[in-house]
Protein backbone atom coordinates (compact mmCIF):
# COMPACT_ATOMS: atom_id res chain seq x y z
CA UNK A 1 0.00 0.00 0.00
CA UNK A 2 1.32 3.30 -0.82
CA UNK A 3 2.10 6.06 1.81
CA UNK A 4 0.72 9.38 1.55
CA UNK A 5 3.39 11.95 1.53
CA UNK A 6 3.79 15.64 2.26
CA UNK A 7 4.66 17.61 -0.95
CA UNK A 8 2.26 14.96 -2.95
CA UNK A 9 -1.16 15.05 -4.87
CA UNK A 10 -2.97 11.60 -5.09
CA UNK A 11 -4.98 10.58 -8.22
CA UNK A 12 -7.47 8.52 -5.41
CA UNK A 13 -11.01 9.19 -3.50
CA UNK A 14 -9.73 11.20 -0.79
CA UNK A 15 -11.36 9.00 2.19
CA UNK A 16 -9.19 6.12 0.76
CA UNK A 17 -6.36 8.35 1.06
CA UNK A 18 -7.04 10.42 4.26
CA UNK A 19 -7.32 6.35 6.01
CA UNK A 20 -3.71 6.03 5.02
CA UNK A 21 -2.60 8.97 7.02
CA UNK A 22 -1.73 9.16 10.66
CA UNK A 23 -4.09 10.63 13.23
CA UNK A 24 -3.31 14.49 14.09
CA UNK A 25 -0.46 15.65 10.61
CA UNK A 26 -2.29 18.17 9.43
CA UNK A 27 -2.28 21.72 10.42
CA UNK A 28 -5.15 23.30 7.73
CA UNK A 29 -7.56 21.63 5.25
CA UNK A 30 -9.22 23.85 2.43
CA UNK A 31 -11.76 22.19 0.37
CA UNK A 32 -14.29 23.15 -2.00
CA UNK A 33 -16.48 19.51 -2.25
CA UNK A 34 -18.85 18.60 -5.06
CA UNK A 35 -21.56 20.15 -5.47
CA UNK A 36 -24.82 17.37 -5.94
CA UNK A 37 -26.50 20.09 -7.63
CA UNK A 38 -26.60 18.32 -11.06
CA UNK A 39 -23.71 21.26 -11.97
CA UNK A 40 -22.95 19.68 -15.72
CA UNK A 41 -20.29 21.10 -15.89
CA UNK A 42 -19.14 21.07 -19.81
CA UNK A 43 -16.82 23.14 -21.80
CA UNK A 44 -19.55 24.97 -23.33
CA UNK A 45 -20.89 26.61 -20.16
CA UNK A 46 -21.02 29.66 -19.27
CA UNK A 47 -19.63 30.95 -22.62
CA UNK A 48 -16.17 29.29 -21.81
CA UNK A 49 -13.60 28.46 -24.64
CA UNK A 50 -14.59 24.69 -25.26
CA UNK A 51 -10.75 23.68 -26.46
CA UNK A 52 -9.71 25.10 -23.10
CA UNK A 53 -11.85 23.77 -20.38
CA UNK A 54 -11.40 20.43 -19.21
CA UNK A 55 -13.86 17.63 -19.07
CA UNK A 56 -14.38 15.37 -16.11
CA UNK A 57 -16.38 17.17 -13.18
CA UNK A 58 -17.37 14.04 -10.75
CA UNK A 59 -20.67 14.93 -9.22
CA UNK A 60 -22.35 12.84 -6.18
CA UNK A 61 -26.26 12.16 -6.65
CA UNK A 62 -28.32 14.45 -4.21
CA UNK A 63 -29.64 11.27 -2.18
CA UNK A 64 -26.07 10.62 -1.49
CA UNK A 65 -24.58 13.83 0.03
CA UNK A 66 -25.31 13.57 3.53
CA UNK A 67 -23.47 10.49 3.86
CA UNK A 68 -20.72 10.92 1.44
CA UNK A 69 -20.21 14.71 3.40
CA UNK A 70 -19.95 12.39 6.92
CA UNK A 71 -17.32 9.63 5.67
CA UNK A 72 -14.56 12.13 3.97
CA UNK A 73 -15.07 14.94 7.16
CA UNK A 74 -15.16 11.60 9.71
CA UNK A 75 -11.61 11.17 8.06
CA UNK A 76 -10.65 14.64 7.93
CA UNK A 77 -11.06 14.96 11.57
CA UNK A 78 -9.12 11.91 12.63
CA UNK A 79 -5.95 13.75 10.57
CA UNK A 80 -6.41 17.14 11.64
CA UNK A 81 -4.05 18.47 14.24
CA UNK A 82 -6.03 19.81 17.54
CA UNK A 83 -4.25 23.24 16.71
CA UNK A 84 -5.44 23.02 13.54
CA UNK A 85 -8.57 24.20 11.51
CA UNK A 86 -10.54 23.42 8.68
CA UNK A 87 -12.32 25.86 5.57
CA UNK A 88 -15.45 24.31 4.07
CA UNK A 89 -16.56 25.59 0.81
CA UNK A 90 -20.38 25.12 0.15
CA UNK A 91 -23.48 26.67 -2.17
CA UNK A 92 -26.61 27.37 -0.18
CA UNK A 93 -28.49 24.13 -1.92
CA UNK A 94 -26.74 21.31 0.48
CA UNK A 95 -25.44 23.79 3.25
CA UNK A 96 -27.47 22.12 5.52
CA UNK A 97 -25.81 18.71 4.70
CA UNK A 98 -22.75 20.10 5.61
CA UNK A 99 -23.55 22.04 8.45
CA UNK A 100 -25.17 18.62 9.86
CA UNK A 101 -22.42 16.81 9.26
CA UNK A 102 -19.91 19.27 11.05
CA UNK A 103 -21.52 19.05 14.37
CA UNK A 104 -22.02 14.82 13.88
CA UNK A 105 -18.38 14.54 13.71
CA UNK A 106 -17.04 17.14 16.50
CA UNK A 107 -16.14 20.24 14.25
CA UNK A 108 -16.56 23.30 16.22
CA UNK A 109 -17.95 26.39 14.27
CA UNK A 110 -15.64 29.27 14.34
CA UNK A 111 -16.82 31.06 11.62
CA UNK A 112 -19.50 31.54 8.69
CA UNK A 113 -17.62 33.58 6.01
CA UNK A 114 -19.81 34.72 3.14
CA UNK A 115 -17.66 35.14 -0.17
CA UNK A 116 -19.12 37.87 -2.09
CA UNK A 117 -17.99 37.57 -5.88
CA UNK A 118 -18.64 40.29 -8.26
CA UNK A 119 -21.86 38.68 -10.20
CA UNK A 120 -23.12 35.06 -10.54
CA UNK A 121 -25.38 33.07 -13.25
CA UNK A 122 -28.13 34.90 -14.57
CA UNK A 123 -31.39 33.89 -13.30
CA UNK A 124 -35.45 35.09 -14.34
CA UNK A 125 -37.52 33.54 -11.92
CA UNK A 126 -35.24 34.28 -8.79
CA UNK A 127 -32.47 36.32 -7.48
CA UNK A 128 -29.71 35.55 -8.77
CA UNK A 129 -26.73 33.68 -6.35
CA UNK A 130 -23.66 35.81 -6.04
CA UNK A 131 -21.71 34.76 -3.00
CA UNK A 132 -20.67 31.14 -1.44
CA UNK A 133 -20.58 29.96 1.74
CA UNK A 134 -17.52 28.98 3.89
CA UNK A 135 -17.26 27.41 7.08
CA UNK A 136 -14.33 27.90 9.23
CA UNK A 137 -14.10 25.19 11.66
CA UNK A 138 -12.13 23.13 14.03
CA UNK A 139 -11.27 20.25 16.77
CA UNK A 140 -10.09 22.72 19.89
CA UNK A 141 -10.81 26.07 20.27
CA UNK A 142 -8.65 26.69 22.55
CA UNK A 143 -5.88 24.99 20.76
CA UNK A 144 -6.66 26.37 17.63
CA UNK A 145 -3.84 28.65 16.13
CA UNK A 146 -4.96 31.79 14.20
CA UNK A 147 -2.37 35.22 13.10
CA UNK A 148 -4.73 38.07 13.15
CA UNK A 149 -1.29 39.96 12.53
CA UNK A 150 -0.12 38.23 9.31
CA UNK A 151 -1.52 40.52 6.71
CA UNK A 152 -1.78 43.52 8.76
CA UNK A 153 -0.46 45.48 11.60
CA UNK A 154 -3.38 46.88 14.10
CA UNK A 155 -2.60 50.28 13.60
CA UNK A 156 -3.01 49.98 9.66
CA UNK A 157 -5.39 52.74 8.45
CA UNK A 158 -6.87 53.22 5.17
CA UNK A 159 -6.97 56.60 3.34
CA UNK A 160 -10.56 57.65 5.39
CA UNK A 161 -8.70 56.45 8.54
CA UNK A 162 -10.54 53.43 8.67
CA UNK A 163 -8.55 50.04 10.18
CA UNK A 164 -7.32 48.29 7.81
CA UNK A 165 -6.97 44.80 9.73
CA UNK A 166 -10.63 45.19 11.08
CA UNK A 167 -12.38 45.54 7.72
CA UNK A 168 -9.78 42.24 6.41
CA UNK A 169 -11.11 40.43 9.29
CA UNK A 170 -14.86 40.57 8.74
CA UNK A 171 -16.52 37.92 7.91
CA UNK A 172 -17.82 39.09 4.64
CA UNK A 173 -15.01 38.82 1.57
CA UNK A 174 -15.66 41.01 -1.56
CA UNK A 175 -13.06 38.81 -3.44
CA UNK A 176 -13.73 38.60 -7.30
CA UNK A 177 -13.83 35.35 -9.57
CA UNK A 178 -10.63 34.68 -11.85
CA UNK A 179 -11.65 34.13 -15.50
CA UNK A 180 -8.27 32.93 -17.00
CA UNK A 181 -8.94 34.24 -20.46
CA UNK A 182 -6.73 32.22 -23.12
CA UNK A 183 -5.35 29.76 -20.61
CA UNK A 184 -6.39 26.08 -19.71
CA UNK A 185 -8.99 25.60 -16.69
CA UNK A 186 -11.32 23.45 -15.08
CA UNK A 187 -14.66 24.74 -14.89
CA UNK A 188 -14.73 25.68 -10.62
CA UNK A 189 -11.64 27.07 -9.65
CA UNK A 190 -11.04 29.19 -6.13
CA UNK A 191 -9.16 32.74 -6.24
CA UNK A 192 -5.82 32.59 -5.62
CA UNK A 193 -6.59 35.83 -3.14
CA UNK A 194 -8.71 33.70 -1.07
CA UNK A 195 -7.09 30.80 -0.75
CA UNK A 196 -3.90 32.96 0.09
CA UNK A 197 -5.93 34.71 2.95
CA UNK A 198 -7.23 31.21 4.78
CA UNK A 199 -3.26 30.24 4.88
CA UNK A 200 -1.76 33.75 5.71
CA UNK A 201 -4.61 33.63 8.95
CA UNK A 202 -4.93 29.94 9.76
CA UNK A 203 -1.06 29.09 9.19
CA UNK A 204 2.61 29.58 8.73
CA UNK A 205 5.30 28.15 6.81
CA UNK A 206 6.32 24.59 6.64
CA UNK A 207 2.64 24.11 8.01
CA UNK A 208 1.24 20.88 6.03
CA UNK A 209 -2.42 21.97 3.96
CA UNK A 210 -4.55 19.59 2.67
CA UNK A 211 -7.08 19.62 0.22
CA UNK A 212 -9.18 16.66 0.13
CA UNK A 213 -11.16 17.72 -3.53
CA UNK A 214 -8.01 19.44 -5.03
CA UNK A 215 -9.45 19.98 -8.95
CA UNK A 216 -7.64 22.08 -10.00
CA UNK A 217 -4.83 22.37 -7.96
CA UNK A 218 -5.31 25.69 -6.49
CA UNK A 219 -4.76 25.03 -2.87
CA UNK A 220 -2.22 23.15 -3.43
CA UNK A 221 -0.22 26.33 -6.09
CA UNK A 222 -0.94 28.72 -3.23
CA UNK A 223 0.41 26.55 -0.56
CA UNK A 224 3.77 26.22 -2.53
CA UNK A 225 3.85 30.04 -3.30
CA UNK A 226 3.93 30.86 0.11
CA UNK A 227 5.96 28.01 1.62
CA UNK A 228 3.40 25.56 3.05
CA UNK A 229 3.98 21.40 2.44
CA UNK A 230 0.87 20.47 0.88
CA UNK A 231 -0.80 17.64 0.06
CA UNK A 232 -4.38 16.51 -1.82
CA UNK A 233 -6.40 14.08 -3.85
CA UNK A 234 -8.54 13.96 -7.05
CA UNK A 235 -10.48 11.39 -8.48
CA UNK A 236 -10.64 12.81 -11.81
CA UNK A 237 -7.46 12.12 -13.95
CA UNK A 238 -7.82 15.34 -16.28
CA UNK A 239 -7.57 17.33 -12.98
CA UNK A 240 -5.37 15.37 -11.41
CA UNK A 241 -3.06 15.46 -14.20
CA UNK A 242 -3.47 19.56 -14.79
CA UNK A 243 -2.52 20.44 -11.28
CA UNK A 244 0.46 17.71 -11.51
CA UNK A 245 1.73 20.02 -14.15
CA UNK A 246 1.06 23.36 -12.17
CA UNK A 247 3.01 21.66 -9.56
CA UNK A 248 5.94 20.25 -11.27
CA UNK A 249 6.15 23.50 -13.65
CA UNK A 250 6.19 26.02 -10.74
CA UNK A 251 3.50 27.32 -12.85
CA UNK A 252 0.26 29.35 -12.08
CA UNK A 253 -1.43 29.42 -15.30
CA UNK A 254 -1.14 27.29 -18.65
CA UNK A 255 -1.25 28.79 -21.49
CA UNK A 256 -3.53 26.99 -23.94
CA UNK A 257 -2.02 27.45 -27.56
CA UNK A 258 -1.73 25.11 -30.81
CA UNK A 259 0.73 22.69 -31.04
CA UNK A 260 2.82 24.23 -28.19
CA UNK A 261 3.72 23.39 -24.26
CA UNK A 262 4.19 27.26 -23.95
CA UNK A 263 3.24 28.47 -20.13
CA UNK A 264 2.94 31.51 -18.18
CA UNK A 265 5.28 31.77 -15.41
CA UNK A 266 4.85 33.62 -12.29
CA UNK A 267 7.23 34.35 -9.47
CA UNK A 268 7.42 31.68 -6.66
CA UNK A 269 7.49 33.47 -3.23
Amino acid sequence: MEAIQPNQIYLMDCREGMRRMPESCVDLIVTDPPFAIEFGAKRSNYNRTASRVLEGYNEIPQHEYFEFTLAWMREAYRVLKDTGSMYVFSGWNNLRDILNALEDVGFITVNHIIWKYQFGVYTRRRFVTAHYHCLYVCKNDSLRKFYPESRYPADAKDSEGRSIRYQDMEDVWYIPREYWNGDVKTPTKLPSELVRKILQYSSQEGDLVMDPFLGSGQVAVVAKQMGRCYLGFEIVPEYYEFAKQRLEQGVYRIKALPKTDETLTLPME
